[in-house]
């Protein structure tokens, strides 16, 4: 089925009180980038991430809630999604982890989901239940110690969760520690076994993670020095090993600013990230023999804390969150050169983090 016969949607979370809205379904039009607003719904205390289990038509999202102490604890959400009208409805919800999270994954084979508390310095194993929904917290990970910098890394801060792409390994990057920690997942006992930590230059604070589709080489973005650093992958070890450090801004740039999201477009030709102070999207060009990165542009996010970010299914637009000016952005991706231009469309939602795409039929 071509994309032209099928629907593009976007699933987005925010920041956002029980009692609002705090995730939304929006159409995009695949000529022209229009946004448009399909449902939205409430119940949910910052449902700020998200994950899309396209196939079986399933969407996942943190949340928080509180224990009977009256403690933030965590929740993770499930959500049917009806793909010919792109809205969604509640299957559960669960408490999960002992502090609220920042991030889900959910593993090839959709029976685990993985949050990483920030706050709480842990991960956790979910189970997914047959049909999808949250089941029970199966293993919880505590990271332990600090990096150099003493405001923001007093203590772990794990901030993402990614599989390798063989799925064997899972990778979580703790900007608290300067460390990305690698994981195995054991079917019997249901538990998380440290594989291996990946140490970042000191005061990077790793935030979140992409590998290349060729698997060769794998990109962190790094919160606190506004750097990536590209590292060769050993898929038969599941070991990263730094090969360049590169700046997200432009020299000129003097202000403030933290990064956020890494992505990389199908092919492998193209890296993009987020820049939060600098208020843009980084461009680079990534060399397809040795994963070197090379900037080819910086483009305003017309709007400010780019949060998050994604590359539509196809390549053909990037869709940027401005969480501080509570609006979303498209842009059309050149597929030779990576560079985005601004289709012209925008739309507003409350305090938007997280914009996770499913392509459905028409």
């Amino acid at each position: 089925m071509s994309l032209s016969s099928q629907r593009m949607l976007l699933y987005i979370g925010s920041y956002a009180e029980a009692s609002d809205p705090g995730v939304y379904a929006v159409e995009l039009d695949p000529s022209t980038g229009e946004l448009t607003l399909l449902d939205q719904v409430s119940g949910l205390k910052n449902p700020t991430f998200l994950n899309v289990d396209a196939p079986a038509g399933r969407l996942y999202a943190i949340a928080e809630t509180v224990d009977e102490a009256g403690k933030k604890v965590a929740e993770a959400v499930s959500f049917a999604i009806d793909t010919t009208q792109g809205t969604i409805r509640e299957l559960n919800r669960a408490s999960t982890s002992p502090d609220p999270t920042c991030h889900i994954q959910r593993n090839e084979q959709d029976n685990y989901l993985i949050q990483v508390s920030y706050h709480g310095g842990h991960v956790a194993l979910v189970s997914l239940t047959e049909d999808g929904q949250i089941g029970e917290l199966l293993d919880l990970s505590q990271h332990t110690g600090h990096s150099v910098n003493p405001e923001r890394q007093d203590r772990p801060h794990p901030h993402s969760a990614f599989f390798s792409p063989d799925n064997r390994f899972l990778f979580v990057s703790d900007l608290g520690l300067d460390k990305i920690r690698s994981y195995t997942v054991d079917s019997e006992p249901r538990k998380l076994r440290a594989h291996a930590d990946t140490q970042v230059h000191p005061g990077a604070g790793p935030r979140h993670l992409a590998f290349h589709p060729e698997g060769r080489y794998a990109y962190v973005i790094n919160e606190l020095d506004s750097t990536i650093v590209a590292f060769r992958y050993d898929a038969e070890a599941g070991h990263l090993h730094p090969i360049q450090r590169v700046s997200t801004l432009p020299e000129d740039f003097a202000g403030e600013n933290g990064c956020a999201e890494i992505a990389i477009s199908a092919d492998g030709r193209f890296v993009y990230g987020s820049n939060r102070g600098h208020d843009s999207i980084v461009v680079f060009s990534a060399d397809p023999e040795t994963g070197l990165l090379s900037v080819v542009e910086h483009v305003s996010t017309q709007g400010q804390h780019p949060r998050h970010f994604t590359l539509t299914p196809g390549g053909r637009f990037l869709i940027a969150a401005n969480r501080d000016t509570n609006n979303v952005v498209s842009y059309f991706v050149d597929g030779e050169t990576g560079k985005l231009t601004a289709t012209g469309y925008s739309l507003v939602l409350s305090k938007p983090v997280c914009v996770k795409p499913l392509l459905a039929n028409g």
